[in-house]
C-alpha cells in the first residue's frame, strides 16, 4: 500500500517553496491542466502494479523527500 498522500505533499512542498502550480509546471514543462490533476488526484505519478507488486510481497511503500544540497 501507498502510505504517502502525494497530492498533499505536493501542495505543502509548492508552499513551502513560495510557488504555485502555474509557476512549476512552466518550469519543468508541463501544462498547468496537468499539474493541476496531479495535485487532485486524478493523475496517477506512482505505478498501481508497482504498488501492487510491493503490496503481495508484504510491502508498504513509503516515498520521502530530501532537499537537495547546492
Amino acid at each position: 500500500m501507498l502510505q504517502n498522500n502525494i497530492e498533499l505533499d505536493l501542495k505543502t512542498k509548492l508552499i513551502e517553496a513560495g510557488l504555485t502550480q502555474k509557476e512549476i509546471a512552466e518550469q519543468i514543462g508541463v501544462s498547468l491542466a496537468y499539474m493541476n490533476r496531479i495535485t487532485k488526484g486524478r493523475e496517477q505519478i506512482v505505478n498501481k502494479t508497482f504498488v501492487k507488486m510491493m503490496d503481495e510481497l508484504g510491502y508498504d511503500v513509503r516515498l520521502t523527500f530530501e532537499k537537495q544540497e547546492d
